[in-house]
């Protein structure tokens, strides 16, 4: 997931990344014992590393500096000067050109910028009490700062001037298009209401940005509360030894040795369950994860569900659309709701109908064992497991020997980035990090140039949010003279000192795609920080994420990382081939499960303020059953009171996004495959069409220049095992 990833504009930059939770990464352990109730102090300017650009490679943030007490001043420094600097923009008496209103625009804000992307990367990678409380205060403040500048109306009058004469202008295609989007992001924004309308809107803007934050606290606060705790090591049957241990080490951690602790994912389902052969541990374990966020208590999200809906409702109402679900979508590639509303109705039939078929396969291998009882939803993943190793002679568990963290990401991720793009890496010690895990490397061009710093911060930890992410510390800007400093961030559990950290499929793909985000944002190659990197329409930011998923099962790339971690043999050819015959095993009920959740998001976003319902799980298990994807074996990989992509993370009536992506990432990778695969021209050609323009251009555009024609549903439909069945040849 992008997650953040794309911001909207250099000015709208440190509001959006508090409040699409994408941001920056996070400090150390000693921080997480801050007391939260401890008055916040402020530093001398002089002493805020903030106030000023790194003199470290690419600005690379000073973490070895940075304290808590430095980012309220900093931000509140930030949103002064920027405040100023637009104040210059409007008094300015000469008229208005596209140099002295919107490249001044670009440049401004810097400070604010800077200091915001850091701490919300912070916040959301490794946060304490005392961020906590920071990021509190600070979501109100940063709506009310970019409410100032999007609903100035002077400085609106100056950029619509501009914008009724941009064919007079002699402006570049990227210049053009900025001064576009300029016009476009005010008017959404509201600039053409009235004062009186105006006054709601900011309203509505700091109450939501309050309660998104909540939202995502009381879902980080009840993951870690809501772990399970298992008394009797007999309980783990099924599990592996390293899992049992970093169990007990987890446990041991909070306090609870001699027991042991499985932390829960963000997801609704866990890995565990797939394991597990305790029927009664595996349906605590996912019917605690169900509960979350809506079982009453001081993490209870339904109220603020419910007031979300209700105030983006309102807000849609207000700037003139039919529902927030439109307002989204009128500045995302699908356009509108009906195409949103067809791409689901068409693919729900045929996924629900895969999923009753795996289901009739599940319940027959649990009457096979004559086990007596009908299959619930945490039987799923243990008993589709058992079918695919009858299926296909290999299970999940013969895999991770083979997929070792460092040879996945430095034979595998790094691997295919120097086979289709040129790219070198080399790791590096010397630069501070913000927790101890993490990895920093130099970047290096095809040319041997340096391109670019990345971080990888792989392990789950208490104070890091649920998900995988990548995000932007620097985002590269011609227009400011700066290069790229990018992350990436999993939550693969920390096996206990000295054990190898093996992955599953799932993590090994979310390498490969989280990686996609990086390079998206490394190759990026524009002028102006409005365009930079990710930061394209949220249904077009996971296409290039997506198709740098195809290089995990590349023959190529596979057998170059896929060794054993104990005697660095390849993975057996037979257990290859069996992967890759199993490709499309289980997606029925991967689809469903990502279809319930997309509809869900659709279904809260669909609603006028009169239809807001007053029963959270009422409506959900309503707007399940009318979409006909409420199948009690499948549940929705994200519930509303945990959904944070929906409520808090920037995808609300966006969560559509990753399978309307799929539609571009399937044809493009049909493309590469047809031309050649792993070459470096098509990765040559990737970059320079698509991967290197960021937002400076229609998206879809990018795409067409890419791959030559328009999107095609047929491969995905393909890849996921849902074409329509060949009609039956009749007799003649």
């Amino acid at each position: 997931m992008l997650r953040p990833r794309s911001v909207r504009s250099s000015i709208l930059a440190p509001l959006v990344m508090i409040l699409l939770g994408c941001a920056a990464p996070k400090l150390c352990a000693a921080d997480a014992a801050a007391d939260s109730t401890a008055p916040m102090t402020t530093t001398q300017p002089a002493e805020n590393p903030l106030l000023h650009e790194s003199a470290l490679p690419l600005h690379y943030p000073r973490f070895d500096l940075i304290k808590d007490d430095d980012f309220l001043p900093a931000i509140d420094a930030g949103m002064a000067e920027q405040l100023k600097e637009v104040d210059a923009i409007v008094g300015d008496r000469n008229p208005p050109t596209f140099e002295n209103t919107v490249v001044a625009l670009e440049k401004s804000g810097q400070t604010l910028t800077r200091a915001n992307r850091i701490f919300s990367n912070l916040v959301s990678a490794d946060t304490n009490p005392a961020r906590q409380k920071i990021e509190s205060a600070l979501a109100p403040k940063l709506a009310a700062h970019n409410d100032a500048i999007r609903l100035n109306g002077a400085l609106f009058s100056r950029i619509d001037r501009l914008f009724a004469q941009r064919d007079q202008l002699g402006l570049d295609p990227e210049s053009e298009w900025l001064l576009e989007r300029y016009e476009k992001d005010f008017v959404r924004a509201g600039a053409k209401l009235s004062d009186a309308d105006k006054t709601r809107l900011k309203a509505m803007n700091a109450e939501l940005a309050a309660l998104q934050t909540q939202f995502t606290q009381n879902v980080l606060k009840e993951k870690n509360a809501a772990s399970l705790v298992v008394e009797d090591r007999a309980e783990l049957a099924g599990l592996a030894e390293p899992e049992i241990a970093a169990a007990a080490a987890a446990a041991k951690a909070d306090g609870k040795e001699g027991k042991f602790l499985l932390p829960l994912l963000n997801t609704s389902g866990q890995p565990q369950l797939t394991s597990l052969e305790n029927r009664g541990l595996r349906e605590r374990l996912l019917e605690t994860s169900l509960a979350r966020n809506a079982h009453g208590g001081e993490w209870d999200n339904r109220e603020i569900v419910l007031r979300i809906a209700r105030l983006r409702a309102e807000k849609a109402a207000l700037l003139g659309y039919e529902n927030f679900a439109a307002y989204q979508l009128d500045d995302q590639t699908a356009g509108n709701v009906p195409t949103v509303n067809k791409l689901l109705a068409e693919l729900a039939p045929p996924a629900v109908a895969n999923a009753k078929r795996e289901a009739g396969d599940i319940q027959a291998e649990i009457d096979q064992e004559h086990a007596g009882f009908q299959a619930a939803a945490w039987d799923w993943d243990f008993y589709s497991e058992k079918v695919r190793r009858a299926r296909y002679a290999f299970d999940a568990a013969q895999l991770k020997p083979y997929f070792e963290l460092n040879h996945v990401l430095q034979d595998g991720v790094f691997f295919a980035a120097n086979k289709f793009y040129g790219l070198t890496f080399k790791e590096r010690h010397d630069l501070p990090v913000y927790q101890p895990d993490v990895r920093v490397f130099d970047v290096f061009d095809a040319d041997g140039k340096p391109l670019a710093i990345f971080l990888g911060d792989y392990y789950a930890r208490p104070s890091k949010r649920g998900g995988a992410w990548m995000n932007a510390y620097v985002n590269q800007s011609a227009l400011l003279g700066t290069q790229p400093v990018v992350a990436n961030h999993l939550n693969i559990p920390k096996p206990p000192a000295g054990e190898p950290t093996l992955l599953t499929l799932d993590e090994v793909r979310t390498c490969f795609h989280e990686f996609g985000h990086a390079l998206h944002g490394m190759f990026s190659s524009v002028k102006y920080p409005r365009f930079s990197g990710t930061n394209v329409p949220r249904d077009f930011v996971e296409y290039p994420s997506q198709v740098n998923e195809m290089w995990m099962s590349w023959p190529e790339v596979l057998k170059h990382y896929a060794r054993h971690y104990q005697t660095g043999e390849p993975m057996p050819a037979a257990l290859l081939d069996k992967v890759l015959a199993a490709d499309k095993f289980n997606q029925g009920y991967k689809t469903t499960e990502y279809l319930a959740a997309t509809l869900l998001d659709q279904a809260w976003h669909q609603l006028k303020p009169a239809e807001v319902p007053t029963d959270m799980l009422a409506f959900e298990a309503e707007a399940l059953k009318r979409a006909g994807v409420d199948l009690p074996l499948v549940p929705p990989r994200y519930r509303s009171a945990y959904f944070s992509h929906a409520f808090s993370g920037g995808y609300a009536a966006g969560y559509y996004s990753y399978l309307w992506s799929e539609v571009l990432d399937a044809d493009s990778v049909e493309w590469i495959k047809a031309h050649g695969g792993l070459t470096r021209a098509n990765g040559d050609r990737f970059r320079q069409t698509l991967l290197s323009r960021g937002g400076s251009a229609d998206a879809l555009g990018l795409f067409r220049d890419f791959t030559g024609g328009e999107p095609d549903l047929a491969p995905l439909l393909k890849r996921r095992g849902l074409e329509p069945a060949a009609p039956a040849s009749s007799a003649r």
